[in-house]
């Protein structure tokens, strides 16, 4: 049975609210004018490219194939207790675009209008703009919620810039159950290692377990309520890994290791999700 119905849907909406080898970079055609019967001359073409019969080609380099370095810096906000809770985070990178609309999930789009997102990344915003709601037990959100069919099929999908396949780290219980999987990403000229955590899963894909490899449209688990009772959706978290620290090594000691702050910097995840 669908459990999110067109109504339920607007009702979740509004409680919601509140290192392998690297591939060769695709190549980019620039056409230009011919300055003879052959082709253009080679003066013709612009820096970085070569003539080839009456076009311009763009020659891969590293920078085709990587993103800007995406800085942290400080947040914070007021638990439910009134605490003063402090952190980093990784805002959205001005350059990638706001619409959440615009990026690639694991799983179809399910509000209506074929949109994705019902609750997105606020731990950039001030506190008091942070998500908070009588049924939620944390306060600010540090991913996206994407509401879905009970039992929807929840698909791999490699990150921007990634190197190789994805590795799970971590299946068992946290944000419900939970899968966490550890992708190597090139920025800046360097290579970082981010997790990305899927929770509230009905389960996860059968026999998954850490040590596993995931490649781009491999089977991660199934969409559902576990920890959110009634409220069926899939929360998608991106954190970048600290300098130096093992996500394999760190997933032993638990979930909450991996995301405590020291650890992991929490990222608005359309600074790492594929572009439509």
């Amino acid at each position: 049975m669908n459990r999110l119905a067109l109504p339920a849907a607007f009702a979740f909406s509004a409680l919601m609210l509140g290192a392998a080898s690297k591939p060769l970079p695709a190549l980019h055609v620039e056409v230009t004018e011919a300055t003879n019967a052959k082709g253009p001359a080679e003066s013709a073409c612009p820096p970085g490219t070569l003539p080839d019969d009456q076009v311009c080609i763009h020659l891969p380099s590293d920078e085709d194939d990587e993103g800007p370095d995406a800085p942290a810096s400080a947040a914070g906000h007021h638990n439910r207790a009134g605490h003063w809770v402090a952190y980093d985070q990784i805002p959205r990178r001005p350059e990638r675009p706001a619409d959440y609309d615009a990026y690639r999930y694991p799983v179809p789009p399910g509000l209506p209008g074929g949109h994705s997102v019902v609750s997105g990344y606020d731990l950039d915003k001030p506190d008091e703009a942070q998500r908070r709601g009588w049924r939620l037990h944390a306060v600010g959100h540090g991913g996206v919620d994407l509401p879905q069919t009970k039992g929807t099929p929840i698909k791999m999908v490699a990150l921007e810039h990634q190197q190789g396949d994805a590795d799970v780290v971590y299946v068992g219980p946290y944000f419900g159950n939970t899968v966490i999987t550890l992708h190597t990403v090139r920025e800046a000229g360097r290579l970082r290692d981010y997790i990305v955590l899927f929770g509230h899963m009905q389960a996860a894909a059968p026999g998954l377990a850490a040590g596993a490899t995931l490649k781009e449209g491999d089977l991660v688990g199934f969409v559902g309520d576990t920890g959110s009772p009634e409220l069926v959706h899939l929360h998608y978290e991106a954190r970048r890994m600290r300098e130096g620290l093992d996500a394999r090594t760190l997933a032993r000691e638990g979930p909450n290791r991996l995301t405590a702050n020291d650890v992991s910097v929490i990222c608005d995840p359309r600074n790492v999700l594929p572009l439509r």
